[in-house]
């Protein structure tokens, strides 16, 4: 486990902060980033930013002004990435005010397309639960753009591999007829990830963060796109997920965060990561709702002729 102690800190004290420090930082990312040298330090930047979409955390503005504004922090962010380092970018739709959806991985590509960056997989995590919507079908998944600042770079599948569907399948022709066709150690997890539920009300993550990443998915990306050692960054650091994802695993971590809720919520959370005391949800198999007494259909619908809802 990274022991490394947690530094929360403000603008004056950035200079004192080394790659190897876990450490929150009070203030806005481009703050940070134009305070920073242009050197590589971040072996994976993975957030999920706000997606202009009116949420009480939001500042809520025009399509233009939000590209603009992604713009410019991937372009502060891109110098101090490692060449063989990652960015993971986790968006949803932007919503107009005439109720029409703008997925925003398919607006925000071009921006690092003009870096020359890699886009590696388009991961579609899709999950059950959410908020139900009267004018379209309700949304249940978010993107993650997976891009790498170079051909060299940095994937272990091995600590990412998933239980396979079928172990005991064998070649059933060739010169390996007979043989377990399968890797002993699991499958690939593939680009549509629906094996990590998101955090809402009973989740033991849960905190009053209304949009919060799990821990599980995001030690998926971190396990697989950095080495021990390396420092993960999220320039929106919410309750600081990411950074409890890459401390239990010997990550160091860097995060900005705006919301002093957050910032003492995740500073909690990033000491129990330390100590060891945190409790989150491992990647495990999701519970079967065919199982529930609930999944059963009510015997008043039975006897009703009006549609369900």
């Amino acid at each position: 486990m990274n022991d490394s102690a947690l530094i929360v800190t403000k603008k004056e004290d950035i200079s004192k902060v080394s790659p190897k420090d876990n450490a929150l930082f009070e203030m806005d990312v481009e703050t940070l980033l134009d305070s920073l040298p242009e050197d590589p330090i971040f072996d994976l930047v993975v957030t999920s930013p706000p997606y202009d979409i009116g949420k009480s955390y939001e500042k809520k503005m025009p399509l233009e002004d939000y590209v603009a504004w992604q713009r410019r922090i991937i372009q502060k962010i891109y110098p101090r990435l490692k060449n063989n380092g990652s960015i993971c970018w986790e968006v949803g739709n932007f919503i107009s005010k005439d109720g029409s959806i703008v997925p925003l991985d398919i607006a925000l590509d071009p921006i690092f397309r003009e870096l020359n960056m890699y886009l590696r997989n388009r991961i579609v995590w899709h999950f059950g639960h959410g908020l139900h919507s009267k004018t379209r079908f309700s949304g249940r998944y978010e993107v993650i753009m997976w891009y790498t600042k170079s051909e060299d770079y940095v994937f272990n599948l091995d600590p990412v591999r998933i239980p396979a569907k079928y172990p005991g399948k064998r070649h059933f022709k060739g010169p390996h007829k007979g043989e377990l066709s399968g890797n002993p150690l699991g499958k690939n997890p593939e680009d549509v990830w629906d094996d990590i539920p998101n955090v809402k009300s009973n989740h033991i993550e849960k905190t009053i963060h209304p949009c919060q990443f799990p821990v599980g998915l995001i030690e998926r990306l971190v396990l697989s796109m950095t080495n021990e050692g390396g420092l993960v960054f999220d320039p929106f650091a919410g309750v600081a997920s990411a950074g409890v994802a890459a401390i239990i695993n010997n990550r160091s971590f860097w995060g900005c965060e705006i919301v002093d809720e957050y910032i003492q919520i995740g500073k909690d959370r990033l000491i129990q990561s330390i100590d060891g005391t945190i409790k989150y949800r491992e990647n495990k198999p999701i519970y079967d709702p065919g199982r529930s007494n609930l999944s059963k259909r009510p015997e008043e619908w039975n006897d009703s002729e009006g549609n369900e809802s």
